[in-house]
């Protein structure tokens, strides 16, 4: 299995943008020098707890002062921009990052983003899906494209403009070939969208906030998906999301991950159920979708949802998590704001050092940090 970092990130409000984004920064360097796999960061336009306005932007300034970690957009929000930005975009970043990239795509979720754009009222999926179909066909077809798909709002073409002699009217390919990896994060049980990933070749994540028993259902979907283009599911495409704090003793580990005022998962999971209620997508917090509302708390969430304890406590959990939602690939590290710097980097180093090679030992796959079943022992 192996070890990833997501970020949104979330931090109160009320503390300094620029201090919270060099505190972003710092802990992806550090989960670099930790030997963490990926670190993924998200982005929203109009979310004043939620700092970063451009993932790619972000994550520009990470490549020179990382050496292994892949940088994944998490998510670049294919509504918010035309799918020519985004693919020249996210091939520039390709090159400049020499293949640490990983291509993390969503419609893009929050309402106030898409009010401000002007686009509320219109099918956001609809234009994800619009938009990456023009995104592959970029990267895969030579200029002057003619891009036109059937019912796709976004046409591409420089037909008129292109000078071949001088390189006018080419988009640029992505480092990698034929494309970086494609990753999209997954929050709904049962997703549909979960099997088109599994026929296109993209990557699901599975979200940190949604109920462990909802899991299982993302893997059935993708290798549903799978089968029907006659693959074969490989489960080290499966990222799982976990917001999850390691301590050195049992009593902080309850003290900062659950039970105190100040706690960031208490935070954290107090703005995620507000807006979870708000857009009526409460229902990954219900342990069944007819449950009454009544039942989805902040402490029932804190208890089910964030997975705290010390190295072999947080070890055990993970192994019954991956027993109970299937073989997934990677595990990843939800990112918190730093209350305490301390406490929040020493769980990471934790994590790292000490859970996952026991986590990958116990798998019967070594002691390293990151590592990938065989195919046919993962999905056994």
């Amino acid at each position: 299995m192996r070890l990833g970092y997501f970020t949104m990130p979330l931090h109160p409000f009320e503390r300094d943008t620029t201090e919270t984004l060099h505190e972003d920064r710092q802990t992806i360097i550090l989960a670099d020098k930790l030997g963490f796999y990926d670190a993924f960061v998200g982005e929203h336009l109009t979310d004043k707890a939620e700092n970063v306005t451009n993932s790619l932007l972000f994550l520009a300034t990470l490549i020179p002062e990382t050496k292994t970690i892949k940088l994944g957009s998490g998510t670049s929000n294919l509504s918010h921009s035309h799918p020519t930005l985004l693919a020249s975009q996210a091939a520039m970043f390709d090159h400049l990052a020499k293949g640490r990239f990983i291509f993390g795509i969503s419609p893009g979720a929050l309402a106030s983003d898409a009010e401000a754009l002007g686009i509320l009222d219109q099918d956001r999926n609809k234009m994800f899906a619009e938009a990456i179909d023009v995104i592959l066909a970029i990267w895969e077809r030579e200029p002057p494209y003619n891009i036109d798909f059937p019912d796709n709002r976004f046409k591409v073409s420089t037909q008129v403009t292109s000078v071949p002699s001088i390189g006018r009217g080419y988009l640029m390919k992505p480092f990698q070939s034929p494309r970086p990896e494609i990753v999209g994060t997954v929050v709904a049980p049962h997703s549909k969208g979960v099997i088109a990933m599994g026929k296109r070749n993209f990557h699901p994540m599975s979200a940190n906030f949604l109920m462990d028993h909802w899991l299982a259902s993302h893997w059935d979907n993708y290798c549903e998906g799978k089968n029907a283009v006659n693959e074969v599911a490989n489960p080290a495409d499966w990222r799982v999301a976990r917001t999850i704090f390691v301590s050195d003793d049992a009593a902080t580990a309850n003290r900062y991950g659950r039970a105190d005022a100040n706690s960031p998962y208490r935070y954290y999971y107090r703005q995620m159920l507000t807006k979870m209620m708000m857009s009526k997508r409460h229902v990954i917090f219900k342990k069944h979708a007819d449950e009454d509302d009544s039942h989805v708390t902040l402490d029932r969430l804190l208890d089910e949802l964030v997975i705290t304890g010390t190295v072999n406590e947080v070890t055990d959990k993970i192994l019954a998590l991956r027993e109970k939602a299937g073989p997934f690939g990677e595990i990843v590290y939800a990112g918190m704001d730093l209350v305490d710097p301390q406490l929040g980097r020493r769980s990471m180093e934790l994590m790292a050092n000490e859970v996952m090679p026991r986590v990958n030992e116990a798998l019967g796959l070594g002691s390293a940090i990151n590592v990938d079943a065989p195919l046919e022992t993962a999905a056994a």
